[in-house]
C-alpha cells in the first residue's frame, strides 16, 4: 500500500514538472516575434528541434511561389549525423516534396547564417536567395566554429594533409563508365 502511494506521488511530481516545462516553453515561444512569417516558421522549426533535443537552435523553411515546400531543423543529435543541419534537412524535405534535386525558384529562410557546408548545399540545390536571422558571429557566440571553416575556403592547398588522393586511376575508370552511360546532369 505504501509503495503505491510513493509511485503515485512520483507520477504526480513528474506530471507537474512536465506541465511547468511545457508552460515555460510556450511562454518563451510566445515572446519570439518575427516580422517575416517565413522566418517565424523557421523559428518554430528550431524551437521544435531544441524542445525535442534533436539538435541545436537552427530551423529552416524553403518557400516556392509563396508556399512552404520544405522545412527542417537541426537533427545532428537525434540522427547522430553531423550533416543533418537545419538547412540540409529542409533541402532534403523540399526535394522529396517536389521530386527533384533542382530547387530553382525557391527561397530559403534560416535562423542562423548558413555554415560553409550548408551554403554550398544551398548553391548545389540552385536556391535563389537566402534570408538568415543570426550571423556567423552570433553562431560563434553560442559555440559554433563556422568562421574557422570559412577560412578554409581560401583554397584546397590548405587541406593538403586532410585531402589525400588515392586510387586515382580506378576512379577515372569509374568516371569513364559513367560518361558512357545514359545519364542526366544537374
Amino acid at each position: 500500500m505504501r509503495m503505491s502511494r510513493v509511485i503515485l506521488l512520483l507520477l504526480c511530481l513528474f506530471q507537474f514538472s512536465v506541465a511547468v516545462c511545457c508552460a515555460q516553453t510556450a511562454t518563451e515561444e510566445a515572446s519570439i516575434k518575427a516580422e517575416n512569417p517565413y522566418m517565424a516558421e523557421a523559428i518554430e522549426e528550431a524551437l521544435a528541434g531544441i524542445t525535442h533535443q534533436d539538435g541545436v537552435p537552427f530551423g529552416c523553411v524553403i518557400v516556392k511561389d509563396g508556399e512552404i515546400i520544405g522545412r527542417g531543423h537541426n537533427m545532428v543529435l537525434a540522427d547522430n549525423d553531423s550533416t543533418a543541419h537545419g538547412e540540409i534537412t529542409a533541402i532534403r524535405n523540399a526535394e522529396k516534396a517536389l521530386d527533384t534535386c533542382d530547387l530553382s525558384g525557391c527561397v530559403l529562410y534560416t535562423t542562423g547564417e548558413p555554415c560553409p557546408m550548408c551554403l554550398y548545399a544551398i548553391l548545389w540545390a540552385n536556391i535563389d536567395r537566402v534570408y538568415y536571422g543570426c550571423t556567423i558571429r552570433d553562431n560563434a557566440a553560442i559555440g559554433f566554429r563556422d568562421e574557422q571553416f570559412d577560412q578554409l575556403a581560401g583554397g584546397r592547398e590548405t587541406l593538403e594533409d586532410y585531402l589525400v588522393c588515392i586510387d586515382r586511376e580506378a576512379c577515372l575508370e569509374l568516371y569513364r563508365i559513367y560518361q558512357n552511360m545514359e545519364h542526366r546532369l544537374y
